[in-house]
């Protein structure tokens, strides 16, 4: 009877070790279908964005402009369930400045399938590209990131010149948020895309404002935390109180944001 239970008990963890490396990509990555066009706020233009990865992927969003000369840009990189280019319609609260909104491989228009090192290196060819571009400022970019984004832009953030770096409920790494989370299991080892962001943040020296929900429980503000401690410029931080992971964006972080971009753009 004994060996039957430890039978069972080994089958059973065997199982859900199996199960998470084969289901990891659909835990990690909700792919969500493109959204009506969207439009711009009063007064501003937007206008499609087609771009082909090295691989042939076609991937398609918006940039969004306010009047003006050629403005600051900030490269908006999303969650794991966003369609980017929803945040159209409010990219004033960003300040005036230029908004690139461009979709993950398999989200929204863009053509693909997810996964760490396609986004990499995705956002470092859509980075470089809009630096070509003689409608926007490339002297004066930031890029922001949001949980999942997060990861996508710290990894640009140090690998290319950038003036700021806003990340929303940031994470130092999924592996670890996936071992915090699955304690019983040995995700270390089985987790194919880790978005190390901690091995990362040493090497940016570009000032980041780092905003979490202090009711985060999906990415807890420890690891936004460690994270902070971790990077190689200075670092401003901004707790919403009682906000959990899907309600830190409000009017206190808007503020914050535009703030932080006023000084350093």
């Amino acid at each position: 009877m004994a060996l039957t239970f430890a039978f069972i008990a080994i089958a059973g963890y065997t199982g859900l070790t199996a199960a998470l490396w084969l289901l990891q990509e659909k835990l990690l990555f909700h792919p969500m279908a493109a959204a009506s066009p969207p439009k711009a706020p009063a007064g501003w233009t937007i206008e499609p964005v087609q771009a082909t990865a090295r691989d042939g992927a076609k991937l398609a969003g918006f940039l969004v402009k306010p009047p003006g000369p050629p403005a600051p840009l900030v490269i908006y990189f999303g969650g794991n369930a966003e369609e980017v280019t929803g945040w159209a319609p409010g990219a004033a609260d960003y300040g005036p400045r230029a908004l690139l909104l461009v979709n993950y491989r398999g989200y929204g228009a863009s053509e693909g399938v997810p996964s760490e090192a396609a986004m990499f290196s995705d956002a470092l060819e859509l980075f470089d590209a809009a630096m070509k571009r003689g409608d926007v400022d490339g002297t004066r970019v930031a890029v922001v990131g949001c949980s999942l984004g997060t990861g996508v832009a710290v990894h640009v953030a140090s690998q290319r010149s950038v003036k700021a770096v806003a990340l929303v409920s940031p994470y130092d790494s999924i592996r670890d948020v996936a071992a915090a989370h699955y304690s019983f299991l040995p995700v270390r080892w089985v987790v194919r895309h880790p978005f190390d962001s901690a091995s990362r943040a040493p090497l940016v020296k570009a000032p980041a404002l780092i905003a979490v929900g202090t009711a985060d429980t999906l990415i807890p503000p420890s690891h936004s935390k460690r994270l902070a401690s971790l990077w190689g410029g200075p670092v401003e931080n901004i707790a919403i109180e009682g906000a959990d992971h899907n309600s830190v964006y409000g009017p206190k972080y808007f503020a914050a944001l535009r703030g932080f971009l006023d000084r350093h753009l």
